[in-house]
């Protein structure tokens, strides 16, 4: 399939031309720990188009991985996740946010600790910053997680693209350690809480 893609970062809006039919895509951009396991999931979510792991948030232009995990720099690890607004919506993207990692614990997801693994919704829009708003108070004041919520609500700002081995990582290495003891347990715990989300293929 040959995919042609106009990306317009600062909105968020793609139009990309499938077989000839202009459609409207959009962007959402999250940070919820180690960038393997948030991309392992956000894949098996219908209506996701595609997704990439990178950088977001910090003060260093195009910084490297190990720039990034030493803290320094200011950015989380995060995914960028390319959707069709027809099939899911933004506020069910987040839904699955809320559920698949936890945003109660400030700069840390289980055994990984730092700045760089802290809890974000990072904005392309107005739109998109009222309802992660809207949504992060809802799911705050329901009974899914017993402490309050820190994750940062903030513009997408010196966003880059991760390198290439961190690409599409889970499913080019699923019996390495970490994905097979970290990353599949939660890609199963996602299949099982979100059936009614999950790619036909899946």
């Amino acid at each position: 399939m040959n995919w042609i893609i106009q990306t317009l970062l600062l909105t968020g809006v793609v139009f990309s031309s499938i077989n000839n039919d202009t459609v409207k895509q959009e962007n959402a951009t999250f940070g919820a720990g180690c960038f393997w396991c948030v991309e392992a999931i956000y894949q098996r979510v219908n209506g996701v188009l595609a997704v990439e792991s990178g950088y977001a948030g910090g003060h260093v232009k195009n910084p490297t991985y190990e720039q990034v995990v030493s803290g320094n720099t200011g950015h989380a690890e995060v995914v960028r996740v390319m959707f069709d607004p027809d099939v899911i919506s933004f506020e069910e993207l987040l839904e699955v946010f809320w559920h698949t990692h936890d945003p109660t614990t400030l700069n840390r997801q289980g055994a990984d600790v730092g700045t760089q693994y802290r809890s974000a919704i990072f904005y392309h829009n107005e739109d998109q910053k009222k309802i992660a708003e809207k949504s992060l108070a809802k799911t705050d004041k329901s009974d899914l997680w017993d402490d309050p919520i820190v994750t940062e609500i903030s513009p997408l700002m010196n966003y880059s693209t991760a390198e290439d081995y961190h690409q599409n990582y889970f499913n080019n290495n699923p019996n390495a350690g970490y994905c097979s003891v970290v990353i599949a347990p939660k890609v199963a715990k996602f299949k099982k809480d979100f059936p009614h989300l999950l790619q036909d293929s899946l």
